[in-house]
């Protein structure tokens, strides 16, 4: 399956005009956001998980990145709320699940395969957040006030989530839960919205993608 990988091109996927697509396990759909492989892949997706959904226990071979965007995530090492981001690296395993219900955001195969850090965070709370940095990757989420304008300098590629708010590029307007991916040396700029924009950003990770 190949999902948005022409990773040369500008992406744009609008949460509310995409469609819940049922994965393998009950209770568990996805929103494909960009996907290379079937269920082992290279993938961005958002997921929702139902009341009392499991998912099967694996292994993250390429590592996996998620935040929360809704309800309470789970696996055996705790409980995840809203606002939780965390980094499971390579190697490392679980068996998620929600008993209430849960929304996020999540990365797969998509860290450097020596990578062994671990990260757990909470991005609630007013102002930026670094969330994590290496010499191939830097993510992070950002407050933009009513109007600003952010420089989206993507020398090696850069992915904008918006968490609340809004923000137009090139014209185009990007409300809570819309995705922006913009290739290796694309120069763009982005005009928050007029109550501004909470976003999640990821960049200089796709120069090997070219």
């Amino acid at each position: 399956m190949r999902v948005n990988a022409d990773f040369s091109k500008r992406v744009a996927v609008h949460f509310n005009d995409t469609e819940w697509v049922k994965s393998p396990s009950a209770g568990v759909e996805r929103k494909m956001l960009d996907r290379i492989g079937e269920e082992v892949a290279r993938a961005t997706t958002i997921v929702r998980f139902a009341p009392g959904s499991v998912f099967a226990a694996h292994t993250h071979d390429g590592g996996e990145e998620y935040l929360v965007l809704d309800g309470v995530f789970q696996d055996e090492t705790g409980d995840f709320p809203v606002g939780s981001y965390v980094r499971n690296p390579p190697t490392s395993s679980h068996t998620p699940s929600a008993s209430e219900g849960a929304t996020i955001l999540v990365k797969l195969h998509q860290f450097d395969p020596n990578d062994r850090t671990q990260v757990r965070r909470s991005i609630n709370g007013a102002g930026s957040v670094n969330l994590f940095r290496d010499e191939y990757e830097d993510v992070r989420v950002q407050d933009w006030s009513a109007g600003e304008s952010m420089p989206l300098n993507s020398s090696n590629g850069l992915e904008v989530f918006v968490l609340s708010g809004s923000f137009t590029e090139k014209g185009e307007e990007f409300q809570e839960w819309d995705w922006l991916r913009l290739p290796p040396g694309t120069q763009s700029s982005a005009i928050a919205g007029e109550v501004g924009a909470r976003v999640w950003i990821k960049s200089g990770h796709l120069s090997g993608m070219v």
